[in-house]
């Protein structure tokens, strides 16, 4: 009797992705077009302070120290639970239990919001366009079945379509701050003030670090998929590298250039007005509407590629831990054919699919709600889980001999986990202000809140694990 074999298996697709394919997936999860027209002008507008851009500036060598013990640890483990298998090896299985659900809450929440500010940007334009109003929800949920299909398909073809969307998307933000830059509102000597310290360092700076730590988010997910990587042992450093660099040179630019473009004396007054739609009226006016209606069709993409390049993320997260036996069995499988991590892509899908609709139902604001909330509370977790992996490298290398050298193993990281968790404080102090409520805001406790109960839940699942499945325990954060 012949018998037929199962439409799935317990590993990912073979090797086939590149440094490039690694850097359009990450930088693509940092949506630069959504980062500087949405994350900076409102940055500007709640801050009140001119000196977004030098904040970019300062905060590259915090994430490129973070990245120095990042990338050591990667050569060492290759495992698609990324952060969490690194603070396994470098603390402890229980810590990397309560870090993996740290992020997939984290994770799952920055890319549900995106869905929020993609359902309204959808109805938005089509209003815009053809008087034609329809509920924000309705294009959220057309998006999330498409994301789920391509997460469906192999890797690599998800690598092209986001490396061709990223390359349209930096084209089109480089040749608007060109534009920009070279037609000063108010020129006199003055162009340069938002990069003078004395800009940035007033009240509110917090808030400011705050944000523009949040437009990063992404860069760090390049071990996510390590397994299926062409020698990962080089590439995922590179691609982190290459990602920090990228998107810490178009932020600063662009957030200076709409300084400059709109006036450094008017550019807070002008967004806290305008918001997003100051940079494509800057942009309209210098280069014309049938550029800037092509720049409003690659904000839409942006925010695709943005959902895709997450989704796959959180996929493969569900995925690591379904197959260490952390969640669910069945999450631990992938398609035959294409190696993804289906049972994983339909988890991420379904429970998008819930919150996005609960949202809805609730008549909440896709943005200043859905995307808000969400956003803020998943870029909260993301330094969280960073200052971590910054400690794990301490300890995986005090244990472990290697080719390492002492800024790599100890100085570099040590300084990345004192620096970021600076960062968690001032998020934490200024939360209210990045989720626009007051000072006594339930909101500004409960959902940081919500990122402390992730990570008790799972220490909690660790202790299950160990005390009835010590075999399993002992698994966990396993080099693949």
């Amino acid at each position: 009797m012949v018998t037929e074999a199962p439409s799935f298996t317990r590993s990912l697709a073979r090797p086939r992705l590149g440094a490039t394919q690694i850097v359009s997936f990450v930088v693509a999860a940092s949506g630069p077009l959504i980062a500087i027209a949405g994350g900076v002008s409102t940055t500007y507008a709640v801050t009140g302070i001119i000196g977004v851009p030098l904040s970019f500036v300062l905060l590259a060598p915090v994430l490129l120290l973070f990245t120095v013990g990042y990338a050591a640890m990667s050569r060492h483990i290759t495992n698609a639970g990324a952060f969490y298998p690194y603070v396994a090896n470098g603390i402890s299985r229980g810590a990397g239990i309560s870090v993996s659900f740290v992020a997939l809450l984290a994770y799952n929440a920055i890319q549900i919001s995106v869905y929020g500010l993609f359902g309204w940007s959808v109805a938005n334009y089509i209003q815009e366009k053809t008087g034609t109003t329809s509920p924000w929800w309705l294009w959220a949920v057309a998006m999330l079945v498409i994301v789920g299909v391509l997460g469906a398909l192999r890797v690599d073809i998800n690598a092209r379509v986001l490396g061709v969307l990223l390359l349209l998307e930096c084209a089109v933000i480089v040749i608007i701050d060109v534009a920009l830059l070279s037609n000063p509102a108010a020129p006199g000597g003055h162009e340069l003030a938002p990069m003078n310290p004395s800009n940035l360092f007033v009240a509110g700076v917090g808030a400011v670090f705050a944000f523009s730590v949040a437009a990063f988010t992404g860069f760090e997910g390049a071990a996510t998929y390590g397994e299926e990587t062409r020698n990962p042992s080089r590439t995922i450093a590179m691609a982190t590298y290459v990602a920090v660099g990228v998107t810490a040179v178009l932020y600063a630019v662009s957030a200076l250039a709409m300084a400059v473009g709109t006036g450094p004396d008017q550019v807070v007054a002008q967004t806290q007005q305008q918001g997003p739609a100051l940079w494509f009226g800057l942009s309209s006016q210098h280069l014309g509407t049938v550029f800037t209606d092509v720049v409003n069709i690659l904000f839409l993409t942006s925010q695709f590629a943005c959902l895709l390049s997450f989704h796959n993320a959180v996929a493969r997260y569900f995925f690591a831990l379904g197959r260490e036996g952390v969640l669910p069995d069945m999450l631990g499988r992938t398609n035959r054919k294409t190696g993804a991590p289906v049972a994983g892509s339909l988890a991420q899908s379904a429970v998008a699919l819930i919150v996005v609709l609960g949202f809805a139902f609730a008549g909440a604001d896709p943005i200043l709600q859905l995307f808000t909330w969400l956003g803020t509370t998943a870029s909260t977790g993301v330094v969280w889980i960073m200052a971590m992996v910054s400690l794990s490298v301490l300890g995986f290398f005090r244990r472990r001999a290697g080719n390492e050298t002492v800024w790599q193993r100890t100085v570099a990281p040590a300084l990345a986990a004192l620096l970021l968790v600076a960062l968690l404080v001032l998020i934490i102090v200024n939360f209210d202000r990045l989720v626009g409520t007051g000072p006594d805001s339930v909101l500004r406790w409960l959902l940081p809140g919500l990122l402390v109960v992730a990570a008790l839940a799972g220490y909690a699942r660790s202790a299950v694990l160990r005390a009835r499945k010590p075999e399993t325990y002992a698994k966990v954060g396993g080099v693949r």
